[in-house]
């Protein structure tokens, strides 16, 4: 199984509405989800949107980044002594994986988690209707989708 990933409720969604305002319904979005891991537990603390690491990050209508975008990024994981949880990015049909994001991970590292929002993340994100998907190396992938996402996902009040 994979590490279960811990998101507090209302940074969960605030994560979604900014997704959704950055893509602002026609293009892809994402962000990488930073924090720390405890044992199997992957705890968020904030995240980093592509944008802001490359401006020109959803130009084209989907995610893209260059080499330039993951030097800021581990440098900004060094200074704030974060990891890279997981990544997420909005579709805008289904949430299912595209050969893109098959073939390109965006942390290709096995057991790195890559989330996928369905619509742009509009009103209302279902976790059982995300994409969920770890990386095994090798360009393999587990399926965590649907259902199952709820095993890993949680965005709730925790303990």
């Amino acid at each position: 199984m994979a590490d279960e990933l811990f998101i507090p409720r209302g940074q969960w969604l605030a994560l979604m509405a900014e997704l959704r305002r950055r893509g602002g319904g026609k293009t892809e979005s994402g962000a990488f989800l930073l924090g720390k891991r405890q044992g199997g537990r992957r705890l968020f603390e904030t995240c980093v949107f592509y944008d802001d690491l490359d401006v020109n990050a959803y130009s084209t209508g989907v995610c893209v980044l260059y080499a330039d975008a993951f030097e800021k990024l581990w440098g900004l994981c060094r200074s704030s002594g974060l990891q890279v949880l997981a990544d997420v990015h909005t579709h805008g049909g289904t949430a299912t994986q595209s050969e893109a994001d098959r073939c390109n991970p965006m942390v290709a590292r096995p057991g790195h988690l890559a989330l996928i929002v369905e619509r742009f993340a509009a009103d209302p994100v279902w976790r059982h209707r995300m994409g969920l998907y770890r990386y095994e190396g090798s360009h393999a992938w587990t399926d965590f989708s649907g259902w199952r996402s709820r095993r890993i996902l949680h965005t709730g009040t925790f303990a």
